[in-house]
């Protein structure tokens, strides 16, 4: 999407999504080169956890062998519950 609006760290909002026990590994993951991101139809590997995601932007990010996307729905406020961090993001069917 565009490069405006609200935005978060990369690494935080891994976090707070649950999609990895501590911020200091998504970080790593982050690192790594395991995380992508697909804004308005330019893929970047991201390489700094304080890599900013805004709501519309997909990543790819590879856990094992496979890697899945994600559309970024809504930047979440705190670590909370995993229905409530299942509603920021959706699977995204390739």
């Amino acid at each position: 999407m565009s490069e405006h609006g609200p935005a978060q760290r990369c690494d935080v909002w891994l976090f707070r999504t649950r999609l990895f026990k501590s911020r200091a590994l998504a970080g790593q993951m982050v690192e790594k080169g395991a995380v992508r991101i697909d804004r308005g139809g330019k893929v970047m590997r991201l390489t700094k956890p304080s890599s900013p995601v805004r709501a519309g932007d997909q990543l790819v990010i590879r856990r094992g062998e496979a890697p899945f996307r994600l559309v970024i729905i809504d930047l979440p406020e705190r670590r909370g519950p995993a229905v409530e961090a299942e509603a920021c993001y959706s699977l995204a069917t390739e």
